[in-house]
C-alpha cells in the first residue's frame, strides 16, 4: 500500500462515492421507469428492466406531441443563443476598448443586471410583449431568453476581454482593418473558450426555461418541452413510464452538449491564444 494512502483518503473517497451514488440515484429512476412497461413499474419501480420497452417514447414522442415541442424549443434555443453570442461579444468588446469612463459605467450597470430577478419585469415585459403584437408567437420568448441572459453573457466575454492583449488588434488596425473587421476576424475567434461557456450557460437557461413560454405561449398551438412535460400531469398523470420518458428526451440534446462544449472549453483554454 502506499505510505502516503492512509485512513483519511479511504474515508474522503467513500464520502465522495455515497455523495456521486445520491447524485446519480435520479438518474438512475430516470432511465430504469422509461424503459418500464406499467406492470413492471407498478412491481417494482426500481429494479432494472427485464427488457427494454420503447414504447414509453413512442408515446410521449408522437401522442403527446413531444417532437413538435422538440422542434420548437431547439428553435427557440437557438436562435436565442445565436443572438446572445453576437450582440454580448460584440458589446463587451465596445465597452471594454471603449477606453471612457462612460463605457466602464455602463458595463458596471449591466453587469448589475444580474442581480435584478426577472421575475420583478414579468408583468410590464408581458405588456410589451402584446403591445407588440409578439404574444403566442416563439419571437417573444427569444427576445425574453436574450434580454434576460444579455447581462450574463456581456459580463462573461467582458471578463476575458479584459485579460486579452491588444497586440493582435493593433496589429490588424495597421493592415488597415475597420472595427468591425477587427473584431469578426481577430477578436472574436480568440474568444472561443469564453463563447463555448457562454453557450453553454445560455443553452441550458433557455431550454429548461418553464414560466416564459408558459406566459407568452399560452393560447398558441406551439409550446416547448417544458410545458409539454408539464401538460402530462393530464392526460399522462399515472403511466409514469410515459412521463419520465419525455423528461429523457428534454434533457438529452443539453446533457450532449454539455459534454461536447466542456471539452471544447478545455481545450480553448489549454491552447491560450494560439490558432
Amino acid at each position: 500500500m502506499n505510505p502516503r494512502y492512509s485512513i483519511r483518503h479511504l474515508a474522503l473517497e467513500l464520502i465522495f462515492i455515497a455523495l456521486g451514488a445520491v447524485a446519480l440515484f435520479p438518474i438512475y429512476v430516470l432511465v430504469v421507469v422509461a424503459f418500464k412497461d406499467p406492470a413492471a413499474v407498478a412491481a417494482s419501480s426500481l429494479a432494472p428492466p427485464e427488457r427494454l420497452d420503447l414504447d414509453n417514447f413512442v408515446t410521449a414522442w408522437v401522442k403527446a406531441d413531444i417532437a413538435g415541442a422538440f422542434v420548437q424549443t431547439a428553435l427557440i434555443t437557438a436562435l436565442s443563443v445565436t443572438a446572445l453570442v453576437a450582440v454580448g461579444s460584440a458589446a463587451a468588446y465596445g465597452l471594454v476598448r471603449g477606453g471612457r469612463r462612460l463605457h466602464r459605467v455602463l458595463l458596471i450597470i449591466i453587469a448589475l443586471g444580474i442581480t435584478v430577478p426577472i421575475q420583478l419585469g414579468m408583468v410590464p415585459l408581458y405588456q410589451l410583449m402584446r403591445d407588440l403584437g409578439l404574444l403566442q408567437t416563439p419571437w417573444s420568448v427569444i427576445l425574453f431568453s436574450v434580454g434576460s441572459q444579455l447581462p450574463l453573457t456581456v459580463f462573461l466575454y467582458s471578463g476575458f476581454l479584459v485579460l486579452l492583449p491588444t497586440e493582435y488588434e493593433q496589429a490588424a488596425h495597421v493592415d488597415g482593418a475597420s472595427a468591425l473587421q477587427t473584431f469578426v476576424h481577430v477578436v472574436f475567434p480568440l474568444l472561443r473558450a469564453v463563447t463555448g461557456t457562454v453557450v453553454i450557460v445560455t443553452s441550458i437557461h433557455v431550454w429548461n426555461d418553464f414560466l416564459t413560454p408558459l406566459l407568452y405561449l399560452s393560447g398558441s398551438g406551439a409550446q416547448t418541452l417544458t410545458v409539454a412535460i408539464f401538460s402530462f400531469r393530464g392526460e399522462f398523470a399515472t403511466q409514469w413510464g410515459v412521463v419520465f420518458a419525455g423528461i429523457l428526451i428534454a434533457i438529452s440534446p443539453v446533457v450532449v452538449l454539455f459534454f461536447v462544449l466542456q471539452k471544447y472549453v478545455i481545450r480553448g483554454f489549454a491552447s491560450g491564444l494560439k490558432g
